[in-house]
């Protein structure tokens, strides 16, 4: 506990919500076991970058503002939801696709790309901005300092960026890679399958 903030407590919840199974998750994993340690790395970056947007920005009080006014968060939620399909069809197809025409690497496509694909699939996940407004709503008192918010921000930055990389290093295992190369179709249809159900859920769920 530091002064009235219960770190100890902001971070256990945080830790369930960014090591829990999900679009991030999946993406690193896929991206690392299809292209190696480094695009998956790159990939897990870009959605830290994408959450350490979304904390700053509960921080500072955007949630806030974006659960007032109702179309915001509506708008990134079809967003979310349409990349989200987007990339269930993508995985999808090279489920179907012949193993000689199925996508080998993307090692040697620009970094960039790697990054904004994660960044995206954070910046347009709505429960990651539902998640931090409540965060700082409901586990911040009113009397914390800047101080506070500053070391919560940053700890749970820390924190996800373990947990994110470490999920890129563990799929990128050659143990892993081997298996994930002769499982790749069954591995690309349940990715298909899981980015298509958090897709609907989205769609479906009563966000506000």
């Amino acid at each position: 506990m530091v002064g009235h903030v219960h770190l100890t407590l902001i971070l256990l919840a945080a830790f369930i919500a960014t090591a829990s199974p999900g679009p991030a998750v999946m993406g690193i994993a896929g991206t690392s076991m299809a292209a190696g340690r480094r695009a998956g790395l790159i990939f897990a970056s870009g959605v830290l970058t994408g959450s350490l947007t979304w904390s700053i920005g509960a921080a500072a009080g955007l949630s806030a503002v974006m659960l007032a006014n109702a179309w915001l968060i509506e708008l990134n939620r079809y967003f979310g939801a349409a990349y989200l399909l987007y990339l269930a069809v993508k995985s999808a197809r090279a489920a179907i696709a012949p193993d000689e025409a199925a996508p080998r690497s993307i090692e040697h496509a620009s970094p960039k790309r790697a990054f904004v694909k994660g960044l995206t699939l954070h910046l347009t996940n709505p429960k990651a901005i539902l998640f931090f407004g409540s965060l700082y709503s409901f586990g911040v008192p009113a009397d914390a300092t800047l101080a506070d918010i500053v070391l919560i921000v940053a700890a749970v930055g820390v924190q996800s960026t373990l947990i994110m990389t470490g999920y890129a290093l563990l799929f990128s295992n050659a143990r892993i890679v081997r298996g994930y190369l002769k499982l790749r179709r069954w591995f690309d249809g349940a990715f298909a399958l899981c980015f298509g159900y958090a897709g609907f859920k989205i769609l479906s769920a009563k966000l506000g």
